[in-house]
């Protein structure tokens, strides 16, 4: 598969190739992808929500008033969970999410989801993203003139340079990613997908691993 590349200004500037036998077009990988995605989100998760217990509850042991004779329920602790400022009962405690998705599937979910976007037209194959500023407007303007406009994008690049981490760090729906850690929820989610040839190739030997 050819793809056409353009220079920042919206130029041409040759052309970069994938090649087909690493593209997935019939069905083959979507559970893949759906497992790859469902453990990327349950390692995100913190899993640090915490209720107190009866041992847990500031308060003595002291019985609150004695069993019989007083005309109320009976009451063994102050910690009570039915008591206000008690404990919780069935409440949450800290655990562990995380999934582990073998290599094997990690890497048949990144081709079907790179597949899927290379022959949608969604990926913008530039030759290079070293900016001369780190001015945000530069960097919205060169966007504008790839045709990446009104949608959230996901701009891969071989190495992140300081004026490029700048100047993208403040706009809504564009985050700028590592051609060496980029996951299949990111290139899921962006509507657009602007990568350098260099990440390109990095993309491509990761789907061939």
């Amino acid at each position: 598969m050819k793809l056409s590349v353009m220079n920042w200004n919206g130029g041409a500037a040759g052309e970069a190739e994938v090649a087909d036998a690493l593209l997935i077009q019939n069905g083959k990988g979507t559970q893949a992808v759906h497992d790859a995605v469902v453990g990327i989100r349950a390692n995100q998760r913190l899993g640090t929500a915490k209720v107190k217990q009866m041992g847990e509850v500031a308060g003595s042991g002291k019985k609150p008033w004695k069993q019989k004779h007083t005309g109320r329920a009976r009451a063994g602790s102050f910690q009570s969970p039915i008591w206000r400022g008690g404990a919780v009962v069935f409440g949450p405690h800290p655990r562990d999410y995380s999934k582990k998705v073998p290599k094997k599937v990690k890497t048949l979910a990144l081709r079907k989801a790179l597949s899927e976007r290379l022959l949608a037209g969604d990926v913008i194959v530039v030759n290079d993203l070293k900016l001369g500023s780190h001015k945000t407007k530069d960097f919205i303007g060169g966007l504008g003139k790839l045709g990446v406009k009104g949608v959230t994008a996901l701009v891969v690049t071989d190495t992140v340079d300081n004026n490029l981490k700048l100047a993208s760090r403040n706009v809504a729906g564009v985050s700028v990613e590592p051609a060496d850690s980029v996951n299949v929820v990111e290139l899921l989610q962006a509507g657009k997908i602007v990568a350098t040839k260099a990440a390109l190739d990095k993309l491509t030997a990761r789907m061939s691993k």
